[in-house]
């Protein structure tokens, strides 16, 4: 079971770091608008921010997204395999 949580961190971290690229905003700025370090941002975005991350935070990145929470949340079978099978280095971003 535990694979499957880290999936779904891994999933939602995807989604966070494709949203925050569609409205061009960098992790820092991001990271501003919800009162986080950068380094939060990243963890968040590469599924390492395991035990921290609150539904209140989630709820805080898609309003400075301006996207609708679920779409951090929903997942259909094809995503799930995909992300399954999608090696860390794809979304690892170590600059801006």
């Amino acid at each position: 079971m535990k694979i499957q949580r880290e999936n779904i961190f891994r999933q939602v971290g995807a989604k966070v770091l494709y949203y925050r690229k569609l409205t061009g905003i960098t992790q820092e700025e991001l990271a501003n608008r919800i009162g986080v370090h950068r380094t939060v941002i990243n963890k968040i975005e590469n599924g390492n921010y395991h035990d921290n991350l609150s539904l209140n935070m989630l709820l805080d990145i898609a309003e400075a997204l301006e996207v609708e929470p679920m779409l951090f949340l929903r997942f259909d079978d094809f995503e799930r395999a995909l992300w399954s099978r999608c090696p860390m280095n794809i979304i690892n971003e170590s600059t801006e």
